[in-house]
């Protein structure tokens, strides 16, 4: 029997979701087997829920007894360390309390002053992590915003897989996972978003596995006084990056795409660069 490619739409942390799986049949199972994964982890990590492992660990900010966490999140906080040291300190995960200062949708900069005070909360080297234990510091917090959708597609595409499915693609609002190649061998063609016209795209980039991660200054922004603020941050200034329009990467998974696309954005256009060339990333950077 042929296989077909059938697809399944949904939406999960905050974004669209679709899955595109050569199949024998539509089979309606394999598809809730990846949709239950995401979900999994949005419930689990998402800090907007007071039950999730995020809430849990940031209620024990201050106290010395600190809290023991399960394997999946310490290997998440393993990868988080590494990130952090490979990016010089700009991947830093407790970065996420800066959304205090920053609101997109007010068209209003923060004032230096908030921003020094937050910054005093940030510094992945400031907390005490042994795993399994992790006890953080007063007022600090931690955000798997910028690692946890990326872990989800790996983590979907290893379910699939599993499952028995060979050619298919994961993708949570650009965050993509691929299974293999199409049926006939030919790459996936991924469009890579244009950033002045986001509707369309200005490049391809062709992927028979691994990950693909994008980010770019059209996310998430706000125009003050002319000048272009978007929503990626700089820990050790409080201020949005600057230089990098739109960044994408190919990499063994989409994890490790995610981090070297927001590291790159954060190093600005020249370093970025030269940072992802170094590391033989596959990616596409564009200037301002």
């Amino acid at each position: 029997m042929s296989l077909k490619l059938f697809t399944h739409m949904f939406k999960v942390m905050g974004g669209p979701a679709e899955l595109q799986l050569y199949l024998q049949n539509n089979d309606a199972a394999v598809f809730q087997l990846a949709e239950n994964e995401a979900r999994r982890l949005e419930n689990k990590y998402s800090r907007y829920l007071n039950n999730s492992v995020t809430s849990n660990i940031n209620a024990c900010a201050g106290k010395s007894e600190g809290i023991d966490l399960d394997k999946e999140t310490a290997a998440l906080l393993n990868y988080a360390d590494i990130a952090w040291q490979q990016s010089d300190g700009l991947f830093d995960i407790t970065s996420g309390v800066l959304r205090k200062a920053w609101d997109f949708k007010s068209n209003q900069l923060p004032k230096q002053k908030q921003l020094n005070e937050l910054l005093k909360n940030i510094g992945w080297d400031k907390l005490n992590w042994n795993a399994p234990h992790l006890t953080l510091p007063a007022n600090m917090e931690l955000d798997f915003g910028g690692i946890v959708k990326e872990y989800a597609a790996d983590a979907m595409t290893a379910i699939l897989r599993n499952a028995g499915v060979q050619h298919g693609l994961v993708d949570l609002a650009g965050d993509i996972g691929i299974i293999g190649p199409h049926p006939d061998g030919t790459p996936w063609k991924i469009g890579i978003r244009n950033p002045e016209k986001t509707q369309t795209a200005i490049a391809t980039l062709d992927a028979y596995n691994g990950g693909i991660a994008s980010s770019g200054n059209y996310e998430r922004f706000m125009i003050v006084n002319g000048s272009r603020y978007c929503h990626i941050l700089n820990p050790k200034t409080g201020w949005p990056v600057n230089g990098v329009a739109a960044a994408s990467v190919h990499a063994s998974t989409c994890m490790v795409a995610g981090t070297a696309t927001t590291t790159a954005m954060l190093l600005g256009a020249a370093k970025g660069r030269s940072w992802l060339e170094e590391g033989g990333f596959n990616h596409l950077l564009l200037e301002e």
